[in-house]
């Protein structure tokens, strides 16, 4: 598709959003409860984890072979964090930016971090399962600031490790908005990280790769170059770019796929064509050809990714074990209801804690006489 084409294309018409606010892209709010659900896949289909080498019947070790590349679902959550944090971002001050991302992560992990600590109290699981003993009351405490990794604290749940990764990525995002860039500058950025993420590997284990994060960056810088092309699709370095990180972004996901040892034989190949699957999917998104797509229970399926993927897997192994023991239920029924319960239990998360703690913890951070 040559940028010809692109310029082409037809302008997307206006979407209603506050004045000095970027239009809701309401198909990434459906593509992040889509990756939510393919990560809750990986984990709940991953039979081969668990118990040694005899599957368990309350999981589904059948479907695992396919389930197994749901792992892809994080890769995709940080592409998307590039393009929608600089575009939210872009125009606001740094006080704005960090008000909006402290509402938005903080409520619902506080929240579920304590929820998934009660629930796996009540319904301890063990044996041969993924997840370390729980953290004690001072580790929980630690945990609530989002910081448990860097102080070698326990995660009370595994998937909390992306919550670091993209935690220093909005400290680099909000660097970039205090230095007030130009476009070329944000892309000059972008090309000179992308170039640091190629070579930091040679020098594995480099504090620097604290701040650069090799594994993951290509997506972060992915994504704000989409933001850049949605903004200037006719510049061609751009095209460059994003060619750039989507050849890197397969140099790393082939090595993630390598590293998984499930007990069965995983092609590589599929990963990498459903990862350039993604990126189509999110040039799509970025040109705006989906603008038009306005169906507001999207929305509400944005709103819920985020604690279901906080909830889902210390939660979701705790009910269907216990549940199991006590009823043999067939492990499609046990998954499938424990999805729609997590599912409702997001919601109820985002109804009750989201929306009425969001405005105020936001209210808080930009109350400059609480300097």
């Amino acid at each position: 598709m040559t940028t010809a084409v692109l310029d082409r294309a037809p302008t997307p018409p206006p979407v209603s959003s506050p004045p000095g606010r970027a239009p809701r892209l309401y198909v990434l709010d459906g593509l992040r409860l889509i990756c939510a659900l393919a990560v809750a896949g990986y984990h709940f289909g991953d039979s081969w984890r668990l118990d040694g080498v005899r599957p368990p019947a309350y999981f589904l070790p059948d479907a695992a072979p396919v389930l197994i590349y749901g792992f892809l679902g994080v890769e995709t959550f940080f592409l998307i964090s590039g393009f929608v944090i600089l575009m939210s971002g872009w125009g606001r001050t740094v006080r704005e930016f960090a008000a909006s991302r402290v509402a938005r992560l903080y409520p619902a992990f506080w929240v579920c971090v304590l929820t998934t600590t009660a629930v796996s109290a009540v319904l301890p699981i063990s044996g041969g399962l993924p997840f370390p003993p729980l953290p004690d009351g001072w580790g929980v405490l630690v945990n609530l600031t989002m910081l448990a990794e860097p102080l070698n604290t326990p995660l009370v749940d595994t998937v909390y490790w992306t919550l670091w990764i993209e935690l220093r990525f909005y400290l680099i995002a909000a660097c970039i908005l205090a230095a007030k860039p130009t476009e070329r500058g944000v892309k000059i950025f972008a090309a000179v990280w992308l170039a640091v993420t190629v070579v930091m590997p040679v020098f594995r284990g480099a504090a620097l790769d604290e701040v650069v994060m090799s594994d993951f960056a290509p997506y972060f810088i992915a994504g704000i170059t989409l933001f850049l092309l949605r903004r200037n699709r006719s510049d061609p370095w751009l095209w460059v770019l994003l060619l750039a990180t989507w050849l890197v972004s397969l140099q790393r996901v082939y090595g993630r796929t390598l590293e998984l040892k499930p007990g069965f034989e995983v092609p590589v190949w599929p990963a990498p064509v459903l990862l350039t699957g993604v990126y189509l999917l999110m040039l799509v998104i970025a040109l705006g050809y989906t603008d038009r797509v306005r169906m507001r229970w999207l929305a509400i399926a944005g709103a819920i990714s985020y604690p279901f993927y906080l909830l889902h897997p210390r939660i979701g192994y705790s009910v269907i074990r216990n549940v199991y023991e006590e009823t043999n239920l067939p492990a499609s029924i046990l998954i499938g209801g424990t999805v729609l319960g997590l599912l409702a239990a997001a919601w109820l998360v985002h109804r009750f804690v989201e929306r009425p703690l969001a405005p105020l913890i936001r209210g808080f951070v930009l109350d400059r006489r609480r300097l």
